[in-house]
């Protein structure tokens, strides 16, 4: 035993050494990796940290969120990637999914025609969409809802087509919008007045609203002074720019129609609809379109429908239209308003107003006749899945007995949203909501140290294309700028129904696609990990260049990711004349999530500065030509003088 235990030692002596140097090795080795995977260096973390101080080293200067139009980007941060050529003066108001000479290719029936119909990839535009010449920022909001630089929508047949309605008028350079409709020529305060002896606007009860076929939506821009706020859809050029008029104003809207696929938005998103004259069958399909409005109605809102067929006795021989024939539409309209279980509030002149049932547990009025339309089949999918879902006459299901009804705004911004509650958002609990929007409010923070005009009235039009619950949004919330809340189609957690019930407005939304709005309708574009979202699914090009076209010249991004993702955008924006600089994470330097800042260079059809760069090396550069010389602040005064004018009058 002994001559055995002898001789293991001395082979375990002769191995020693090289075991101990192998694990010394190895220590040494998952050390040094736990440390480099914990610190957050990488390839591209040691890029964006020179980035980082070559910015440091100018100050912070490289981006100005000033409004000005002239000047470029002196410092360029990485080798540009090949520029992007600008498309031609005739695409400024290029709209991709409601290009009009494809929508003719689709049937009529149903308003099919002018829904979504998206170019597919061989057919998508990858050049840079041009302002018109002699394009100005907008005025700032308020003074935005009454006046829009001409130059910046340059159509003038409504104005002709309207001009007894005051919907808007031409005087000169600018556009005057007196706040006029089709059913209240006299004003749309007066008619929101009107309203609201049965609605009830003062309390905080109604905050969101949906105005179908809204025209230039003045019954959105006069109810944001009443801290209501109002998503306004219209075909596109069903009137001549009518959508592209509102978003000028800086009132919330899209392009759509009520026609066979679902509307963008979740159940119980909204506290009012309302219809002025928009030309929607209300009576057709069986109800159909009044049960889409129930669907995305919240228990208790109210739905109010202005003009025909309402009051047809009086008004039959001026809408040319027979007292059997407006008689027999509203007799329908009356009996699927009683299947849905509304409750008729009040007929005013041209104006009812019905209320849905408040009692969340009933699926349908059970005393409705005829008898009331199946229920939609809720096992069969999400009931939140509605993007290009067709749209079916059956009744939604109402949300669950029992939940927390919603307070009134402002409440409803920072309190714990039903949904939460309830526990129909898997994995958000009101503990995790309230974390979250404590981390938007950080990240806000130190957006405003790198950003001072964020909050200062300088965006209206501000969008956030991943909002989640809508936590960048509160954290931005002023009453100078409303925020379109996307919840993309490919998340992994359907929000919007939160995002509705903090009251504030968003929609569903595919980024593989174009957005459904004209050119140049926003101020501030909001990115948090959209394009790690979107990663195989669709070509980051294509989303940045769809970003470029809705983003006003000389309007701001802010993109939020991981760094190896954010250094792709960087090349590929370098290439559309975007300036920008990117931050390190507010926490810490060794975060690999990084924010990229930039701000869309102005430039016009016009001018020089869309040409690609060999040739404007060619060229002596001028300081600046007449239309980047040009302001709002010139206009102002033109304004000013007309208001004073109108006053007169």
């Amino acid at each position: 035993m002994a001559i055995k235990g002898g001789g293991g030692s001395a082979e375990n002596r002769g191995r020693s050494p090289l075991a101990m140097v192998v694990a010394v090795g190895l220590c040494c080795f998952f050390y040094l990796l736990g440390a480099w995977q914990r610190s957050g260096y990488g390839k591209g973390d040691s890029i964006a940290m020179a980035v980082n101080r070559q910015t440091a080293a100018c100050g912070g200067v490289g981006l100005s969120f000033e409004t000005h139009h002239g000047g470029g980007v002196e410092n360029e941060t990485m080798a540009p990637a090949p520029e992007f050529a600008a498309c031609a003066a005739a695409m400024a108001d290029h709209t991709p999914c409601h290009d009009q000479e494809r929508a003719m290719r689709f049937p009529r029936e149903n308003m099919v025609y002018r829904e979504r119909h998206c170019p597919g990839d061989g057919e998508r535009l990858r050049c840079l969409v041009p302002a018109p010449p002699g394009y100005v920022t907008p005025f700032p909001w308020p003074r935005s809802r009454d006046y829009v630089p001409f130059a910046n929508a340059p159509y003038k047949s409504l104005t002709v087509e309207k001009a007894v309605q005051n919907w808007v008028r031409h005087e000169g350079r600018l556009l005057r919008f007196p706040g006029g409709g089709t059913q209240f020529p006299d004003g749309a305060d007066k008619y929101i007045d009107q309203l609201a002896t049965v609605v009830p606007f003062a309390d905080g009860s109604v905050r969101t609203v949906l105005d179908t076929g809204c025209g230039v939506a003045s019954l959105g821009a006069y109810l944001d002074a009443r801290g209501v706020i109002a998503m306004s859809f219209a075909p596109r050029d069903s009137h001549e720019a009518q959508v592209q008029f509102a978003l000028e104003r800086g009132v919330p809207a899209f392009i759509g129609v009520l026609g066979s696929i679902k509307l963008p938005f979740p159940p119980r998103s909204f506290d009012m609809a309302h219809c002025s004259r928009c030309l929607i069958p209300w009576s057709a399909n069986g109800g159909m379109y009044m049960m889409e409005i129930d669907r995305v109605l919240r228990a208790g809102g109210y739905w109010v429908l202005s003009g025909p067929p309402i009051n047809w006795r009086t008004n039959h021989k001026a809408w040319e239209r027979t007292e059997a024939d407006l008689a027999a539409e509203q007799q329908l309209i009356e009996e699927y308003a009683a299947m849905l279980c509304w409750e008729k509030l009040a007929e005013m002149g041209e104006a009812a107003v019905w209320r849905k049932r408040p009692d969340a547990a009933v699926v349908s009025c059970p005393t409705a006749t005829p008898a009331p339309p199946r229920t939609c089949d809720a096992a069969a999918a999400n009931p939140d899945d509605v993007w290009y879902k067709k749209m079916e006459p059956c009744i939604t299901p109402p949300q669950a007995a029992g939940e927390v009804m919603l307070r009134p705004f402002p409440e409803r911004l920072t309190a714990v949203p039903p949904r939460v509650a309830a526990g129909e958002v898997p994995g958000l609990t009101g503990e995790s909501y309230a974390e979250e929007n404590a981390r938007w409010e950080r990240h806000v923070a130190a957006y405003r140290k790198v950003n001072y005009r964020l909050g200062s009235g300088r965006y209206r039009n501000i969008m956030d294309m991943n909002a989640g619950v809508g936590g960048f949004a509160a954290a931005v919330f002023s009453p100078k700028s409303w925020v379109m809340n996307v919840v993309p189609t490919a998340a992994e957690l359907s929000t919007l129904g939160v995002v509705y019930e903090r009251g504030l407005i968003g929609i569903f939304h595919d980024w593989c696609e174009a957005f459904s709005t004209y050119p140049r309708t926003y101020d501030l574009i909001h990115g948090n990990g959209v394009f790690t979202l979107y990663k195989d699914k669709c070509k980051m090009e294509d989303i940045l260049l769809e970003m470029d076209r809705i983003l006003r010249p000389e309007g701001t991004v802010i993109l939020r990711d991981d760094i190896e993702v954010l250094l792709k955008v960087q090349r590929i924006a370098s290439g559309m004349r975007w300036k920008m600089i990117m931050a390190n994470h507010e926490d810490s330097p060794h975060i690999p999530e990084k924010v990229l800042y930039a701000v869309k260079r102005y430039w016009t059809a016009d001018d020089k500065s869309s040409e690609p760069e060999p040739e404007k090396k060619k060229m002596k550069k001028k300081a600046g030509s007449s239309s980047q010389e040009k302001s709002s602040e010139e206009e102002e005064s033109t304004a000013s003088s007309s208001e004073e004018k109108g006053s007169e009058e």
